[in-house]
């Protein structure tokens, strides 16, 4: 499965940030048609899928979702 990378532009003066699409589905077996339930995202938060899905949880939480 060919998976693509996504840039976000920030604004000026901030760096482009740079990820992996559909990363947060892989590390929590969660297909990509299926949207991910909000309990495997606060395991993921929590660690219960390692750090690097900690790290993506994060991501998702504070920049792709956001406030």
């Amino acid at each position: 499965m060919a998976t693509k990378k996504v840039t976000i532009k920030g604004s000026a003066g901030q760096k482009p940030i740079t990820f992996k699409k559909g990363g947060l589905h892989e590390s929590t077996h969660t297909p990509m048609k299926d949207k991910i339930p909000a309990a495997k995202v606060q395991k993921a938060l929590r660690g219960g899928y390692g750090d690097k899905a900690k790290k993506q949880a994060m991501f998702y939480n504070n920049v792709l979702k956001g406030k």
